[in-house]
């Protein structure tokens, strides 16, 4: 794996060529806006020296990794050596499109595209491309330096040497992995999605606190987080979009919750906003 290129400099792309680069691998981190770019190396750079710090890595390692990891602006630039594309936009289809088809357009023909996405279908972003085989789901979790796991997941298209591409990836970032094939929400965020929503409905019918919930769900079910704490985290707007998608696919069990939806109208989207169903306003917040 020569030359990675990892589309999207948010909060997962972000990740993504973190550990990509401690790693070993050679990866730039491609944005359209130079304001996100710089957020990222800044968030990056904060990322290798906590590891420093901590000794799970050293100043050797740092400097290397480092070395090792580029950010650009032009998407077509970056595609022309790329061995590997991992796509981290939003979940919304229409940009994944726009990038894929740009990423088929200006690829070499050995290179293999995946998507990281938590509920969209694989195979229909390797329609974008006149390569469906070599088009796969990488399903990251948020953070992405923390999550041990990447849910990999076969398009109809997807071939054996894709799915081997993408696990020998994932080794080398020291990830462990799943293998599941298409279904709408995978296997994770059906679970994921339930979880919340029902904590929502529960919210909503006046069982409990926030804070009971989430405690009930951490103890009760060994659970490293509570689905609130979770959903601010991973961003209610996120969660909504996903329970959209997965009720449009799947049916009434995934219809979000209104109190999820209210929250989302307000603009109380969790982390992100300072506020989600904690407030993070004062110096972190609640949480």
């Amino acid at each position: 794996m020569k030359r990675l290129v990892v589309i999207g400099s948010g909060v997962m792309g972000r990740g993504i060529a973190y550990v990509a680069a401690i790693g070993k691998c050679d990866v730039t981190l491609v944005d359209i806006k130079e304001v996100q770019l710089a957020n990222a190396k800044e968030e990056i750079t904060g990322l290798f020296q906590k590891a420093v710090t901590r000794g799970k890595i050293t100043e050797t390692d740092f400097n290397e990794a480092q070395g090792r990891l580029q950010y650009s602006t032009s998407m077509e630039a970056a595609f022309e050596e790329a061995d590997f594309i991992i796509e981290a936009v939003p979940e919304k289809i229409e940009i994944k499109r726009a990038v894929f088809e740009k990423m088929d357009y200006h690829a070499p023909e050995h290179c293999f595209f995946a998507t990281n996405t938590s509920t969209m279908s694989p195979t229909e972003i390797g329609s974008f491309t006149k390569r469906p085989d070599r088009v796969i789901a990488m399903h990251f979790f948020n953070p992405v330096h923390k999550m041990p796991l990447i849910e990999i997941v076969r398009g109809l298209e997807t071939s054996d040497e894709t799915v081997e591409a993408v696990k020998e990836l994932a080794g080398m970032m020291k990830k462990e992995t799943v293998v599941v094939n298409e279904f709408p929400g995978f296997v994770t965020s059906r679970i994921s999605a339930l979880v919340g929503n029902e904590a929502f409905y529960m919210l909503q019918e006046g069982l409990g606190t926030p804070e009971e919930i989430d405690k009930a769900i951490r103890l009760g079910l060994n659970y490293p987080m509570g689905p609130f704490e979770l959903g601010d985290l991973v961003g209610l707007d996120t969660r909504l979009n996903n329970l959209n998608y997965l009720h449009a696919k799947l049916g009434e069990k995934y219809r979000p919750a209104p109190l999820l939806e209210q929250y989302v109208k307000a603009g109380r989207l969790g982390r992100k906003s300072g506020r989600g169903v904690y407030d993070y306003s004062d110096k972190g917040g609640d949480k």
